[in-house]
C-alpha cells in the first residue's frame, strides 16, 4: 500500500492546474446512461472512484473508451446488465447516482447500498422515497435496493433534507419520467448545476438548477453529446490553502472562482493577499504566518464541509486560536488524532475542533482515514518540519489527481513511496 513521504517546511511557490471535478463527474458519468448514443467527456479526473465507476459501467455492458488521455466516449448502447453490485461500490458512495438513470431509462435497477468514507451517516431514504413518489417499485433485500417501474411520472418532491446526491438522482430520473417534476429543497451546488447542464445538452428540459426549486419537464429520449467537466473546487481550494500554510505564492490555472467564494473569504480573513482573474485565483502569504479562523460548514454557498479538514490544518499553525463548526456529517474530526501526533494543539468538543495555533508542528507518521482527512494531513505535512510519512493515501487517490506531480510543481519535497 502506497504512502506519501513529505519533507516539510518549504515555501510552495509556482502555478497548478485544476482537473475537472470529481463531483461533478461522478454523477455526469451515471447520466450518461440515459442517452440512447455515445456520449464524449472531457476534463475527467484520472481518479480511484472515476476507475471504479468506469468498472461499474462496463460490468452493466456499456462501452468505455479512453481516447488520448483526454477524452472519454461512453456508449450505453450495450448496456445488458442492470446490477451494480457490492463488490464494486462498497468504497464508493457515489456508486447509488447508476440507481436513478438505470430505472428511469429501462426500469429496473439492482443497486447495492453504497460505501465510500466513514465519515457519518448518508442514508438513502430521499433517493427511495423520491422514486418511490415518481410511480417505482422499490425493496431493500440483502444490501440491495431492487427498483422496478414501467415508466416513472412526475411529481412534486419535497426533499427533508438538502442532500446533493439525493437532488443528482432524483434529477436524472426525472428527466425521462412522463410529465413536471418539481424538486424542492434542492442542493445549490455547482456539480448538480454542471450535471442539469450536461443533461440539457442531451435535450433534458430543466430549469432551476443551481437554486433550491428545479423544474423538470419528462421528455422520451436523450440524445448524445459532447461535454466538458468543471473544475473541482475543492482541490482549488486545497492547493489555496497549501500555499497559505506555507507562507507562499500559489496560483491555480482553468478554475471558476465564483464557486470558491465563502473560502476565499476565509483565506482573506488569514492574511492572505488574493487576486483572481476570469479563470484564476493567485494567493501571496509573503513568508506570513497565516491567522486562525473561525468557520461552520454548511450546504452551498456557505463553507462547504469538504474543505473543513485542510482549515484545521491551516488553523493548527495559525497565529491565535481558532474553532470549527461541522454541521453537515457526525464523524468529521478523524484528522483531529493524527495532526494533535504533529504537534497541533487542537480539540475536538462535540461538533467543534478548537485550535490554538503552535509555532511549529513536527513530522510524524501519520494514517489518512478518509479522503478529506488526508489532505489535511498533507498540508500539514508540508507546515511541518522534518519528515511526515502518510499511510493509506489511497483514500486522496479517490478524489485527487496526481497531488504529489502538482505539489512538487510547486516547489514541495513530496514523492510516493511503496508501503
Amino acid at each position: 500500500m502506497d504512502k506519501l513521504e513529505i519533507r516539510g517546511g518549504r515555501r510552495l511557490d509556482g502555478e497548478v492546474i485544476i482537473s475537472g471535478a470529481k463531483n461533478a463527474a461522478l454523477p455526469i458519468l451515471a447520466g450518461a446512461l440515459l442517452a440512447d448514443a455515445p456520449v464524449i467527456l472531457k476534463k475527467v479526473p484520472h481518479l480511484r472512484d472515476v476507475t471504479t465507476t468506469v468498472k461499474l459501467l462496463r460490468r452493466m455492458g456499456v462501452d468505455v473508451v479512453f481516447h488520448d488521455g483526454v477524452r472519454l466516449e461512453i456508449d450505453p448502447r450495450g448496456i445488458a446488465e442492470f446490477l451494480a453490485p457490492y463488490e464494486l461500490v462498497k468504497t464508493m458512495r457515489a456508486s447509488i447516482l447508476v440507481l436513478g438513470p438505470l430505472l428511469a431509462r429501462f426500469g429496473w435497477a439492482d443497486v447495492s447500498l453504497p460505501g465510500g468514507c466513514a465519515i457519518g451517516a448518508r442514508p438513502v431514504d430521499l433517493h427511495v422515497a423520491g422514486l418511490r413518489a415518481m410511480g417505482a417499485d422499490i425493496s431493500i433485500e440483502q444490501g440491495y435496493i431492487r427498483a422496478r417501474a414501467s415508466r416513472l411520472k412526475g411529481t412534486r418532491i419535497v426533499l427533508d433534507t438538502v442532500s446533493v446526491t439525493g437532488t443528482e438522482n432524483l434529477l436524472m430520473a426525472a428527466v425521462l419520467a412522463r410529465g413536471e417534476t418539481v424538486i424542492e429543497n434542492a442542493a445549490r451546488e455547482p456539480e448538480i448545476t454542471d450535471l442539469a447542464n450536461f443533461l440539457v445538452a442531451m435535450g433534458a428540459r430543466i430549469e432551476g438548477a443551481g437554486t433550491d426549486t428545479i423544474h423538470v419537464d419528462g421528455v422520451d429520449a436523450l440524445s448524445g453529446t459532447e461535454y466538458t467537466v468543471l473544475p473541482d473546487r475543492i482541490e482549488g481550494g486545497t492547493y489555496l490553502v497549501a500555499g497559505a500554510i506555507t507562507g507562499g505564492t500559489v496560483r491555480i490555472n482553468q478554475t471558476c472562482p465564483e464557486h470558491l467564494d465563502a473560502v476565499l473569504a476565509k483565506l482573506d480573513e488569514a492574511g492572505a493577499d488574493l487576486t483572481i482573474g476570469e479563470d484564476w485565483i493567485a494567493l501571496d502569504m509573503a513568508g506570513r504566518r497565516p491567522r486562525a479562523v473561525d468557520l461552520s460548514t454548511a450546504p452551498y454557498p456557505a463553507f462547504p464541509t469538504d474543505m473543513q479538514a485542510q482549515f484545521c490544518a491551516l488553523n493548527a499553525i495559525g497565529e491565535g486560536a481558532g474553532t470549527v463548526t461541522e454541521t453537515i456529517f457526525e464523524n468529521r474530526f478523524m484528522h483531529a488524532q493524527e495532526l494533535q501526533r504533529m504537534g497541533a494543539d487542537l480539540t475536538v468538543k462535540g461538533n467543534t475542533a478548537v485550535t490554538r495555533g503552535v509555532d511549529e508542528l513536527k513530522g510524524a507518521p501519520v494514517m489518512a482515514t478518509d479522503l478529506r482527512a488526508s489532505a489535511s494531513l498533507v498540508l500539514a505535512g508540508l507546515a511541518a518540519s522534518g519528515v511526515t510519512i502518510v499511510d493509506r493515501i489511497y483514500h486522496i487517490d479517490r478524489g485527487y489527481e496526481c497531488i504529489e506531480e502538482k505539489l512538487s510543481q510547486l516547489g514541495a519535497d513530496i514523492r510516493r513511496i511503496p508501503g
